[in-house]
């Protein structure tokens, strides 16, 4: 019977499910969202490779209240790091700089990064052309690079078809032996990495890796009384990261502990789960909020069923008398009215959540995140959707209920 009377007025319980239709449609779509983002961001933490911890020259404050960053690590703080800490794996200093790099007729302003071997293992940093730079070239500070793919496509854009082409299939000649010019000075092409992507707005694929022997010594020379000054260390952990951070705490502490203390000024030192679990956090509070925000779709959905279940209880005064005066208990009419009213919103519920799979479908496709779909928001907000159509199902059911049967037919 319940059935029957929302097919009889189709236009009005369709209208009469839209909210609930949207407000399904939101939460899965956004939740779906969320996760995707989640998934996302893991997977540029992982281009940064494994366990990886990152030394910073500095303190936050010194580095906020400072046009360029202290350099208050220098290269042997590194190779202490490596050789009296037994839970790292590899560890890779780095220093960069900002420099015009000249190729045949191809001039581009490129970032620099001079670094050591490890680099590769603790970046997970891989070439697709070429090599990278052994220790040989870093301890003969040998003049040889290895081109980021995005670089490699900027600097020799007659070895690639199109900008889009991937760096590790030139078809018009490899950029391996080739010669660039920094500063006036040539260095040779010894590889082309694999591209990696952007990460955090950073271009991970626009860089020119060198030795960090060679980067000293020709480019940037000396900015530290005591040693090779460095701005980053990268640092693999073996095991659990927590034990590598305090004991390259511990160490680096020693190891400045005057300057520590006059100061105030030292090193910051940062873990890729860290950074993961403050991304985590951010799209976690903000795809919760945005829930919460499309739930109020579902409550407006409710009270749009309890709008018309009123005027429809008005509406069958007729009807409701007519079945009360034959015999139909309270009960009997309280159950209808309450069917018809979770038929509102479990079927809206329905229709809401193909949509919103539908959308979390078409994002995945067009957009970079993994959007996945979440059985627990299908559950979630089809659960809610049932029970807000039984909630709001009930008032109206009850006028019904309580109608006199005299006065229901007296009235129509």
């Amino acid at each position: 019977m319940a059935g029957k009377t929302l097919s009889a007025n189709r236009l009005r319980s369709a209208l009469t499910m839209l909210g609930i239709v949207i407000g399904n449609a939101s939460v899965i779509a956004i939740v779906g969202v969320g996760e995707g983002t989640q998934k996302y961001a893991a997977s540029q933490f992982q281009s940064l490779g494994t366990n990886v911890i990152f030394v910073i020259a500095g303190s936050d404050n010194a580095r906020r209240n400072t046009i360029a960053p202290p350099n208050r690590l220098v290269w042997s703080d590194a190779q202490a790091i490596a050789s009296q800490v037994p839970t790292v794996e590899a560890v890779a200093p780095q220093i960069n700089a900002s420099e015009l790099v000249i190729a045949g007729n191809s001039t581009e302003r490129v970032t620099l990064v001079g670094t050591t071997p490890e680099y590769q293992t603790v970046r997970n940093a891989e070439t697709c052309i070429g090599r990278f730079f052994d220790q040989n070239a870093l301890k003969r500070s040998t003049p040889i690079v290895a081109l980021g793919a995005e670089t490699a496509k900027k600097l020799f854009p007659g070895f690639y078809p199109s900008a889009t082409a991937d760096a590790c299939d030139p078809q018009g000649g490899s950029p391996v032996g080739k010669q660039v010019r920094i500063k006036g000075a040539s260095y040779e092409v010894a590889g082309v990495m694999s591209a990696k992507g952007a990460f955090l707005g950073t271009n991970q694929d626009d860089i020119i890796f060198m030795p960090i022997s060679t980067m000293t010594s020709r480019l940037v020379g000396r900015t530290s009384p005591y040693g090779v000054g460095i701005q980053v260390i990268n640092v693999s952990a073996k095991g659990d990261i927590r034990d590598a951070e305090f004991q390259i705490t511990n160490l680096l502490l020693l190891r400045h502990g005057n300057f520590v203390v006059q100061n105030g000024e030292t090193f910051t030192i940062r873990t890729q789960k860290d950074a993961l679990q403050i991304v985590g956090n951010i799209t976690g509070a903000l795809t919760l909020m945005l829930a919460a925000i499309a739930c109020i779709s579902l409550l407006v959905g409710g009270i749009g069923i309890m709008n018309i279940m009123l005027v429809s209880v008005t509406e069958r005064t007729q009807e409701i008398g007519l079945r009360k005066a034959l015999g139909a208990t309270e009960r009997d009419i309280l159950s209808q009215f309450i069917i018809e009213a979770v038929i509102l919103s479990v079927i809206g519920g329905a229709i809401g959540s193909s949509l919103g799979i539908g959308g979390i479908v078409i994002i995945s496709a067009l957009s970079p995140l993994e959007a996945g779909v979440s059985v627990g928001a299908i559950a979630m907000s089809v659960s809610i959707s049932g029970t807000i159509g039984l909630f709001f199902g009930v008032f109206p059911a009850q006028q019904a209920a309580k109608l006199d049967p005299i006065v229901a037919l007296r009235t129509a």
